[in-house]
């Protein structure tokens, strides 16, 4: 490879990791409020590759760690306070 390709490559990366950085920061705040069990996790993964990557926005994808991190913690509080079943009843 010569240098023009590896630059291509390592912009090409770059960008990718925005845009995971970015997708991980939107899943964690909606995992905040639905389908936590499945985008805390997603996020926390999107944001560990972002940073891998080197993105450009590491405060992004430290929040979209963070968050998923919370939305993880938020359905260990569930579990607890409703032994270990999830339930919801409309109108209380």
């Amino acid at each position: 490879m010569n240098a023009s390709q590896l630059a291509g490559t390592s912009a090409q990366r770059k960008e990718e990791g925005d845009d995971t950085a970015v997708a991980s920061f939107i899943l964690g705040l909606l995992g905040l409020f639905f389908f936590n069990i499945v985008l805390g996790p997603l996020a926390l993964v999107l944001g560990c590759v972002s940073l891998a990557r080197g993105t450009g926005r590491r405060g992004r994808a430290r929040l979209g760690v963070a968050l998923g991190a919370a939305d993880l913690v938020m359905l260990a509080v569930t579990f607890a306070v409703h032994h270990g079943t999830i339930g919801w009843t409309p109108g209380l």
